[in-house]
């Protein structure tokens, strides 16, 4: 499909990466927004499924790509599938934004419905340049002026025709990044998201604790209230 095209790295990117961004990026991360660009350097739309682990810095990746589509006079948006987790995004997105002139705003489904009318409002004039929130997103009261990237976190929780009605929020589809923390095999994830490119953030961040997963039974529930604590 015909894509926009993302030429520069602006004002807002720059900004943000020498001024607010508080860490060395990965090279893992380095690597994935580098494919990211060349994807916005083409004139065919980008759909790239991004994997890591929880805590490996996907967020990031995908607020820098934001960064990118607002540098070119577009505007972005995060979908994630519950409340809990859109405002987490929304939280911690406005803090990282909080020196730059730039307006994030939220929609759920537990939105006051005045404010959720004068985000309309903003949204078709462009005054609002990410949009964060939940399936609330896909309704076809929600406008936007310009979307360039739509941002699906936990993919999986998705259809793909929810996926779809993203691409219909502009004359030409935006571009598409999806995010999953599941480790998907590439044979299986060649067969699912086969209309997807893929990358994968393969390291963590230094200093982080690695991600346990472990199995207990009821059997003994004081030794799994033990292991809880």
């Amino acid at each position: 499909f015909k894509g926009f095209l993302f030429p520069k790295v602006g004002v807002f990117f720059n900004k943000f990466f020498n001024e607010n961004l508080k860490f060395e990026l990965t090279n893992a991360q380095k690597r994935v927004v580098k494919q990211i660009r060349k994807d916005f350097s083409n004139n065919t739309q980008m759909n790239r499924l991004l994997q890591g682990d929880v805590g490996s810095g996907k967020t990031i990746v995908a607020l820098l790509s934001a960064l990118i589509a607002i540098d070119n006079g577009f505007q972005a948006c995060l979908v994630a599938p519950t409340e809990i987790l859109a405002q987490q995004h929304f939280s911690s997105i406005s803090e990282a934004l909080n020196n730059l002139s730039l307006q994030v705003k939220i929609s759920t489904g537990s939105s006051k419905n005045k404010d959720r009318l004068i985000m309309f409002e903003e949204l078709k004039k462009g005054t609002v340049n990410i949009l964060i929130g939940t399936h609330a997103v896909f309704e076809d009261k929600v406008v936007f002026k310009n979307l360039g990237l739509a941002i699906i976190d936990e993919q999986h929780r998705f259809g793909v025709a929810q996926r779809s009605k993203l691409w219909k929020k502009n004359l030409i589809p935006p571009h598409v990044l999806v995010m999953t923390a599941t480790p998907i095999p590439r044979t299986l994830a060649m067969s699912v998201y086969g209309d997807l490119d893929i990358s994968v953030i393969d390291e963590l961040p230094p200093g982080r604790i690695p991600v346990k997963t472990v199995k207990r039974t009821d059997k003994n529930r004081l030794g799994v209230f033990k292991f809880i604590r």
